[in-house]
């Protein structure tokens, strides 16, 4: 194959980029390379309730840039690419330090899923090969790795999806031809899986897919809200049958992998513990045939279309609203304040092995509560592509951690169009801008890893230096997500509304909400909490719910 010099290459996508997305104005957030070389390529991310964040991509890329301490080494006849490796393919981001500490994970952890469970351990499930049946736990301390269970799952589960369910346990569906579910840990040692016709009548074919990593939510009912290829259905999972299908997408377009799209569910506004509506945004992803297009060297523009559903609506229809720039492979990430952040991504092709082309380097974000027809602002742009295997999470300071992008099925750095990246950058959305110090709540009582209960009365305490507006104050509480692949699995904001606000001294005040009711609005678990002032939120603190 023909090549050229990497850095000619680069340059002519990023002006092909900049000549097919012209810029419009940019509302503003701010970019900072934190770590020139992680040594993998963040594929999967989490951040667990320690602040800090577990990355890792997959076992059989060969050798990482990321050496095994004191001497270790995998060995694992089972490798398809190195029998004996020395490097390690999973990394924990210690976001105080900014330091990096090698991971040791021995089976394949490949285009995996997981879930972090009530008690804040990482929960990881399936990959490829010798790791599609394992279950990895990774528990928050200095110095935890990675435990495995060889036989932790009744099917192979490469492609799936995990939400966490309100009794604890978490549900895993799909994964490349495997039309079923199943949940972990097993029910009295029960090793079954339960069949989801759905995903059949979703698929494109063996060859083509379009409905792999669906995106799934849990709803307020307790239901599961199952998104794959271009429509959705809402699923009693205990019952096993289908309450509601939806209406397809206008349009019709895929949204899953490999024509990758993403989705969120928007923000849940209470009051006093209780939620009144549930929305599901998705957006971007790829034409009908822009996969075998790409296989055959015709790269498609992506979609420019968002579509937003009132899932509980006793006729829930689509509104379809445009994005400013086209993007396939993006992610979207909830903001402290309830924005979405949509990032990373390309203009044109697919996800899969060389599929994309032209990066979009600008992030948008999505305003929910504004108008149709002012709800995007583009965003200052990053220098590196981020394409295939890129990721992106929320950290509790409200910087947005991003990083990946391999679209190559090793580690690749020369002479290819979009090399391997390694590098963690930081994102800062617009409301971490100075301009904005006055108005920014801290938050000084409940102290940081707290126990709260449901449907309980929190006061929360916080200064602010400048002028408050009392009517403008709500707590904002977050789920960290399992992100990988275009999809934040597990990712979850609810918006507990200020039952009363006062001051409580000199530039301090308090804020009195209703913890969520139940489970079904958020299940037990750890989560950022944050006050918001006039869209501005303060830094996060942790709180767990049970």
């Amino acid at each position: 194959m023909k090549t050229c010099p990497t850095s000619h290459l680069i340059l002519s996508f990023l002006f092909i980029s900049t000549f097919l997305f012209p810029l419009t104005h940019a509302a503003g957030g701010k970019w900072q390379l934190l770590v020139k070389s992680v040594g993998i390529s963040a594929m999967h991310m989490q951040l667990l309730h320690n602040d800090r964040v577990v990355m890792f991509d997959r076992t059989d890329f060969g050798k990482s840039n990321l050496p095994l301490p004191n001497g270790v080494c995998r060995n694992n006849p089972n490798d398809t690419a190195l029998k004996v490796d020395c490097t390690a393919h999973s990394a924990e981001y210690d976001v105080a330090s900014n330091k990096i500490r090698p991971l040791f994970v021995y089976s394949d952890v490949w285009c995996s899923s997981g879930s972090v469970n009530p008690s804040g351990s990482l929960v990881q499930t399936g990959g490829f090969n010798d790791g599609e049946r394992r279950v990895r736990v990774f528990d928050p301390c200095p110095t935890c790795d990675w435990k495995e269970i060889e036989f932790g799952l009744v099917n192979r589960r490469w492609y799936a999806t995990n939400h966490i369910l309100p009794d604890g346990r978490q549900i895993i569906i799909g994964g490349r031809r495997e039309f079923n579910f199943e949940f972990y840990p097993k029910s009295g040692g029960s090793m079954n899986a339960h069949s989801l016709p759905f995903l059949v009548e979703t698929s494109d074919g063996s060859a083509i897919e379009n409905n792999l990593y669906p995106f799934v939510f849990l709803n307020l009912d307790g239901n599961l809200f199952i998104f794959a290829n271009n429509r959705a259905i809402l699923y009693d999972y205990v019952a096993g049958k289908i309450v509601k299908t939806y209406p397809t997408i206008p349009g019709g377009d895929p949204r899953s992998y490999p024509s990758t799209g993403s989705a969120v569910l928007l923000p849940l506004k209470t009051s006093k513990g209780q939620a009144v509506a549930a929305e599901v945004l998705v957006c971007g992803g790829a034409p009908k045939g822009s996969y075998v297009k790409a296989k055959g060297g015709t790269f498609v523009p992506a979609l420019k279309t968002c579509a937003r559903i009132k899932i509980n609506d006793p006729n829930p229809q689509w509104v379809v609203e445009n994005m400013p720039l086209a993007r396939v492979m993006g992610d979207m990430t909830l903001l402290a304040n309830g924005d979405v952040l949509i990032i990373n991504g390309a203009g044109s092709g697919t996800a899969g092995w060389e599929l994309g082309r032209n990066p979009v380097l600008n992030p948008v974000v999505y305003k929910p509560d504004n108008a149709v027809g002012s709800r995007f602002e583009q965003q200052n742009p990053s220098t590196i592509p981020r394409m295939y295997h890129s990721t992106a999470v929320l950290l509790r300071d409200g910087i947005v951690l991003v990083g990946g992008s391999n679209p190559h099925i090793r580690y690749e750095f020369t002479n290819v169009l979009f090399p391997t990246e390694l590098a963690l950058e930081a994102f800062s959305p617009n409301y971490l801008d100075s301009q904005f110090e006055s108005i920014r709540p801290s938050i000084y009582s409940p102290q940081s890893q707290v126990t709260v209960g449901y449907g309980q009365m929190l006061a929360v305490r916080f200064s602010i230096t400048g002028r408050i507006q009392l009517n403008s104050v709500s707590v904002t509480i977050v789920s960290p997500s399992f992100t990988t692949h275009s999809f934040s699995m597990n990712q979850r904001l609810v918006v507990l509304a200020s039952e009363n606000v006062r001051a409580v001294g000199t530039l301090k005040f308090e804020v009195q909400v209703t913890t969520p009711a139940s489970g079904n609005l958020a299940p037990s678990g750890y989560y950022l909490v944050y006050v918001v002032h006039q869209q501005i939120p303060s830094e996060g603190i942790w709180v767990k719910i049970q």
